[in-house]
């Protein structure tokens, strides 16, 4: 039965942002020839598109204003245009404006472009200062600096996913993604990262994150200059607000550097004593290194399941090690994990640790990292993987996803399956490694590693040993912007929408009369 009309118009009229929701057109043939043009037009529900095969300029400020509801959330989203996405490109020359793409609003969407032109290490491609913000299908690429920045204090939550990122960073504190939620503004907030290919950097970590919850899922990562994973503690916050969680699935993750693939807990500035919880990833550790997980100051908890882990080019290594230990030791909790014969150091706590020369990949040395017919990881996975005790809260159980091959949208289901294979791969799931890049827009250059690390250390935009990310302590990110907006248009008449839904109503009666009369002619 369809609902009373009085009913369907009296959530029209309670959610206006919905109702008179606009779509904005940008191009070089359409109504904007800016992004910028559009910003001062913004409601809740509102959609920009803007035409791939193009470059816009960059100093692209989304402000509060511009932000949209939970439930009718503001979208820029990029249209792609002979297969190129739209390139966004440049900073400003105003003080603190060092930033390509600035996300200052909440409920908010960005999508589909390609990020780029930042020249200076102390120089920004996103940053993100907002809650409930979705990056997705974006790629960021040669940004000296960070390539996505979440700011220390007033971040929310971030969904960043079916994203990529390379050659961004440089020295020991620019990293290709770098992020943190503020946990007294945003209690709770979540930093969830999926379906991504980060590679090749040109500094720092390729994913470092001091948010209070990291949920990295189904990710392909390789080729950090330090870590490929840096899940530590806050830096400002006050360390009794919460306690920072991390939960990992379904990831690849490449180590080519002597650094580790993953560091967990703190780095000297920002310490958690958070639990940590790594289930079905496949880990590739580089001959020249030897550590694959490092512990370093306070760590409650490590819990991994069904991962495996092998030294490329070479054999032994140590599994984990604890450094600068505060207070009492992690405790550890694991089953059915698969290490390559020689390492060290495994936790005597595991359980039904499997070993072997080869894991029987397609092609290890090629990183094809999918499984070969006869690899023994094939159904030696377990299906029973909230075992430990502490153990990371709201975790996802089990992998539902395989993650992208080197190339962008190549990610896809994993099939259930009573006896779940070792790593992040299902036998017969994915696809051959891409050798590069998707496509990018007009102006991108080609693929390949990074330029090695840049130069210089601290920010002139911040404090702290992340380049820029204590921004708000010297007022970066936040001082005025200085934009000058156009004017907004009046709202809606809700008198119109009124009269509009009255007739209607009215509509709707008539035709139940309508309808009765004849059912008695009957």
């Amino acid at each position: 039965m369809n609902k009373p009309l009085f009913l369907v118009c009296a959530a029209v009229l309670s959610a206006p942002s919905l109702a008179f929701a606009t779509t904005y057109q940008v191009g070089a043939d359409k109504p904007y020839a800016t992004i910028q043009d559009t910003l001062g037009l913004l409601a809740p529900g509102d959609v920009v598109e803007v035409d791939g095969d193009a470059v816009y300029p960059g100093d692209l400020w989304f402000r509060a204003e511009q932000g949209g509801t939970p439930d009718a959330p503001v979208t820029v989203r990029g249209i792609p245009i002979n297969g190129k996405r739209p390139v966004i490109s440049g900073i400003g020359t105003e003080q603190y404006h060092n930033i390509v793409v600035f996300l200052n609003a909440n409920n908010f969407v960005f999508e589909g472009f390609e990020v780029t032109g930042a020249p200076g290490v102390d120089d920004f491609g996103i940053v993100h200062k907002a809650d409930n913000v979705t990056v997705r299908n974006v790629v960021v690429h040669d940004i000296p600096g960070q390539g996505l920045l979440g700011t220390d204090f007033d971040s929310g939550s971030l969904t960043l996913e079916s994203s990529e990122f390379y050659n961004n960073g440089s020295g020991q504190q620019r990293h290709q993604i770098y992020m943190a939620t503020d946990e007294s503004v945003y209690p709770g907030a979540v930093f969830r990262m999926q379906f991504c290919y980060v590679h090749d950097s040109a500094g720092g970590n390729n994913v470092k994150s001091r948010s209070e919850r990291n949920e990295i899922y189904f990710n392909w990562i390789e080729g950090a200059l330090y870590h490929e994973l840096d899940l530590i503690g806050p830096d400002g916050q006050d360390p009794s607000l919460a306690r920072e969680d991390s939960d990992v699935v379904g990831n690849v993750l490449v180590k080519h550097s002597e650094w580790r693939i993953a560091r967990i807990g703190g780095d000297g500035t920002g310490n958690t004593a958070g639990r940590y919880r790594f289930v079905n990833n496949t880990m590739v550790l580089s001959a020249s290194a030897d550590v694959a997980i490092g512990l370093q100051q306070s760590v409650e908890s490590v819990e991994m399941h069904n991962n495996v882990l092998v030294r490329a080019g070479a054999a032994g290594g140590v599994f984990a090690n604890h450094l600068e230990i505060e207070g009492s030791a992690a405790q550890w909790f694991g089953s059915n994990n698969w290490v390559q014969s020689g390492f060290t150091d495994i936790p005597p706590s595991f359980t039904n640790t499997l070993s072997g020369g080869a894991a029987g990949f397609m092609d290890e040395a090629g990183f094809d990292l999918r499984l070969a017919e006869g690899s023994p990881l094939i159904e030696q996975g377990t299906s029973s993987t909230l075992i430990g005790s502490p153990g990371v809260p709201q975790a996802l159980d089990l992998p539902t996803f395989i993650p992208p091959s080197r190339l962008l949208s190549t990610h896809g289901n994993r099939p259930e399956d009573a006896a779940l294979d070792i790593g992040a791969f299902e036998f017969g799931t994915g696809t051959e490694p891409g050798e590069g890049t998707v496509s990018t827009g007009v102006g991108a250059p080609g693929t390949g590693p990074g330029a090695g690390p840049g130069a210089g250390a601290g920010s002139a935009s911040g404090s702290g040993g992340d380049g820029g990310a204590n921004a708000d302590a010297d007022g970066d990110l936040v001082g005025s912007c200085n934009c000058v907006l156009a004017e907004a248009p009046s709202q809606p008449n809700p008198g119109l929408a009124a009269l509009a839904c009255a007739a209607l109503i009215a509509a709707g009666r008539r035709a139940r009369r309508a309808q009765r009369k004849g059912h008695k002619r009957q």
